[in-house]
């Protein structure tokens, strides 16, 4: 009898055996993915896991393994099968019967601005005596921006207060000769372009043509991502991206024209409000700060050649050598306003420059 029942336990282990190690992956889904599109840095996202096992095999036991850069990790309850070295690595063992689904969610906090993907899973799925792990790769492709986090709102509304204030005196200097509204009496400073000829002969004196100032006023602001210390200023930069991203949203929210660009970033143009503050956001996230990119003093030198009196200028840079100081002045040197935003660890030196407003944002640590 007894060698009955042991022939008998040996018949079922070689059976399951056999049809573990054929079919435990056969109508197996694994769908792992990001819950949302985009984050903000020191939000809290959540990853979901769902795993479907569509057969008349169980699964007593299957093991998701996943990886994902250390910038998001793993928090709350998720935390208890995560550990963290080069990655944030998770480990998942589910039990599924017969077509069962089960759906779980991860939470992990967004603890550093880029862009983020998981791409594969190490699936290990088990038989009924746990005496042999079958392996498998699942290949998939989800996605997570995680936006620069807005900078303090209070300085934020400062610089935009500048701004604005540039954009007033802008316009006066540089009125807009399509938006005539009306004559007046000739001064000596009148150019003699602006002589309504027409009117002067009907009158006893010379009359010009009076223009009111547009609002067409178009903000550039220039982000400086290259970092020239010995000693590397990672949150100086990262503040700077904070700045940027703050700055140009709140001023095309105003309905101001703002083009975002610099030396480690692809050019964002903002028109007719905010429709590409996305758009904006998703570049300031992909920026790389220890990729090696030219001095900043050359895209100044660039936008030097093609100035145009209608634009305001916004310098967001920490660096603060000679070249560069020289390259930020020279875009003032024709009337245009110029704004020199620079992170810096308090207490700061103060720095004054000719025809340049210069912001000093102060940060501790």
């Amino acid at each position: 009898m007894l060698l009955l029942l042991l022939l008998g336990v040996a018949a079922f282990y070689s059976l399951q055996k056999f049809l573990y190690r054929r079919y435990w992956k056969r109508r197996l889904y694994i769908e792992i993915g990001f819950e949302e599109r985009f984050a903000h840095e020191g939000d809290v996202s959540y990853l979901r896991e769902e795993i479907t096992n569509d057969k008349v095999l169980p699964l007593p036991a299957l093991e998701v393994n996943l990886a994902m850069d250390k910038g998001l990790r793993f928090s709350g309850e998720a935390k208890d099968n995560a550990n963290v070295t080069d990655q944030s690595y998770r480990r998942d063992i589910f039990s599924l019967f017969v077509r069962q689904k089960v759906i779980r969610r991860l939470s992990f906090a967004c603890e550093k601005r880029g862009f983020y993907e998981i791409t594969k899973a190490d699936v290990i799925g088990y038989d009924f005596f746990f005496q042999r792990g079958f392996h498998d790769n699942r290949e998939f492709r989800t996605s997570l921006y995680v936006y620069p986090r807005l900078a303090d709102s209070r300085r934020i509304t400062l610089l935009c207060r500048a701004v604005t204030g540039m954009a007033v005196t802008q316009n006066r200097l540089f009125p807009d000769p399509f938006q005539f509204s009306g004559i007046r009496e000739y001064r000596p400073s009148d150019p003699m372009h602006q002589v309504n000829w027409k009117a002067s002969a009907k009158g006893q004196g010379l009359l010009v043509n009076q223009f009111d100032s547009s609002t067409n006023i178009h903000m550039k602001l220039i982000l400086d991502t290259e970092d020239t210390g010995i000693i590397r200023r990672d949150k100086l930069n990262e503040e700077g991206i904070r700045i940027a991203a703050s700055l140009a949203s709140r001023m095309a929210k105003e309905r101001m024209e703002v083009t975002v660009t610099g030396n480690g970033m692809n050019r964002i143009h903002l028109k007719d409000g905010a429709g590409k503050i996305h758009k904006l956001f998703e570049e300031l996230a992909r920026i790389d700060i220890y990729r090696q990119t030219e001095r900043i003093s050359e895209e100044l030198k660039r936008e030097k050649e093609k100035l145009r009196p209608d634009v305001i200028y916004v310098i967001v840079s920490m660096n603060q050598d000679k070249e560069t100081a020289e390259a930020v002045v020279s875009l003032a040197e024709k009337g245009n306003a110029v704004l020199w935003v620079i992170p810096a660890m308090c207490p700061a030196e103060s720095t004054a420059l000719p025809k340049v407003t210069v912001f000093r944002w102060e940060m501790e640590g």
